[in-house]
């Protein structure tokens, strides 16, 4: 009796753990395409055989416990390759807006077709115009309209470049309150966790933070550290904790040079503005590391037309014989020029068509105001060499960042691969351990009814009433 008890106890084990590895397997084929999940394998044991008193038992029977399929290591390098795919794709899109900004695209760079290109070519033009008939009112109309349309054009890529900068810092700002609710999460699955299971992998609960700490690096650059009871630590790139343990510290924003900053820590300080990593990082060092000097080279641009204008124009006399004064209101320095300069004369006839000593009728003022469209009036150039040299900066600014965002999407991609390739579900495998674990179900069960047979018929041996 007692051979045919453990018989039947090793045998209801059987079913038991075939059970629990079918329930395992389901629970990964309905979590497929669960962000996150992690495949769990089942893990048969066999358990030790029993004594007591001298008698040896047929204690033997088997467990199925589930096993995560997870690879710290590559769940880490998934996080640092999403930290810099996510940040190479917001520069680039910060460029690609600028570059949008001109009316340029990845196929058309001619600087002459841009807004800003045709209107200084058009101003050009009509001091060209005007040296032929310096003395025509409305050819020095012609004139003044140009240069207003200048002025305005400069006026709006300063505009626009100013904007650009406030929508990055309007994104950042919210990212912060977004990686504030991630921080917070992690936390919160770091109490749970070192709460209920601190020596062994938490399943489901550290899916759940994995995923978590994924979506933080697409925002932000995090540097991960594992703790003592299966905890987790985040810090920003530069240090600065984010996470430790159970608590979380938020990030919170302020103004900085006009600009949004980001504070943390305990006690709280604004973080360095070189933060690398994620959609942030993208965002400042487009906002912080291209975009400024995009912004100088316009204004010094617009600095050196206007200055070289009013010197020249103040050089001549008007043809009603009064000195010339500056075409061009501009600021004490090349410092936020393009957004300010403007016309200063109110009429065509006060632009200085003639030399010093010359009558109403001379041109040779006009001859060389015309002449600055092709003189070395900007850095050493043009000025339509200039602004060409700035619109191809632009250019090679978005094509190396096309480049890097194209390189690095594809180190995502492939660990995305490798990371999926241990832990991500395949109904094909799941599948066919599901037709074995089923088959073994089977097995355990033909042997319980047989067993089951033996007993009852043991104890119907010369009874007249059975039992079955």
């Amino acid at each position: 009796m007692g051979t045919l008890t453990g018989l039947m106890s090793l045998t209801n084990a059987a079913l038991d753990a075939d059970q629990n590895a079918i329930n395992i397997t389901s629970n990964n084929v309905a979590n497929q395409n669960t962000p996150g999940y992690t495949r769990e394998t089942v893990n048969f044991e066999a358990s030790d055989a029993v004594s007591l008193s001298g008698y040896s038992g047929l204690g033997e029977s088997v467990t199925a416990t589930a096993v995560s399929q997870r690879d710290r290591v590559l769940e880490q390098q998934l996080q640092q390759q999403t930290q810099s795919s996510t940040s190479s794709s917001a520069l680039l899109t910060a460029l690609q807006s600028v570059q949008s900004m001109f009316g340029l695209t990845s196929t058309s760079s001619d600087a002459s077709s841009t807004t800003l290109g045709s209107a200084m070519d058009g101003f050009f033009s009509s001091l060209t115009a005007l040296s032929a008939n310096p003395t025509d009112a409305a050819t020095q109309t012609a004139v003044l309209t140009a240069a207003a349309t200048l002025a305005s054009a400069f006026n709006s890529t300063s505009q626009g470049m100013s904007n650009e900068v406030s929508t990055l810092n309007s994104q950042i700002a919210t990212a912060a309150q977004q990686v504030n609710a991630l921080t917070a999460t992690v936390a919160q699955l770091n109490q749970q966790i070192t709460s209920l299971s601190p020596d062994q992998d938490a399943g489901t609960l550290e899916d759940a933070r994995q995923q978590a700490i994924l979506q933080l690096s697409s925002i932000m650059g995090v540097d991960q550290i594992t703790t003592q009871n299966n905890g987790v630590t985040l810090t920003a790139s530069d240090g600065t904790v984010l996470v430790s343990g159970d608590q979380s510290y938020s990030l919170s924003t302020t103004t900085v040079n006009g600009n949004t900053a980001i504070v943390a820590g305990d006690p709280p300080a604004v973080l360095s503005s070189d933060l690398r990593g994620g959609s942030i990082g993208g965002m400042l060092q487009a906002r912080d590391q291209d975009i400024p000097p995009m912004r100088s080279a316009i204004d010094q641009l617009a600095y050196a037309i206007g200055t070289a204008v009013n010197t020249q124009n103040e050089a001549g006399t008007t043809s009603s014989g009064a000195a010339g004064g500056a075409v061009f209101a501009l600021s004490t320095n090349g410092s936020g020029a393009a957004g300010s300069i403007a016309v200063a004369l109110t009429s065509g006839s006060g632009i200085a068509t003639a030399g010093a000593g010359e009558g109403s009728s001379g041109t040779t003022n006009a001859l060389a105001l015309a002449a600055l469209g092709t003189a070395d009036i900007a850095s050493g150039q043009t000025a339509s060499d200039s602004f060409a040299s700035f619109i191809g900066s632009i250019g090679s600014a978005v094509s190396a960042a096309t480049t890097l965002n194209t390189a690095n999407t594809a180190s995502l991609a492939q660990a995305q691969t490798q990371r999926d390739s241990l832990s991500a579900v395949s109904l094909d495998d799941e599948a066919s351990s599901l037709t074995e674990y089923q088959r073994s179900y089977e097995a355990a069960a033909k042997v319980f009814d047989v067993v089951n047979q033996m007993m009852a018929d043991a104890l119907n041996l010369g009874q007249e009433t059975t039992v079955s």
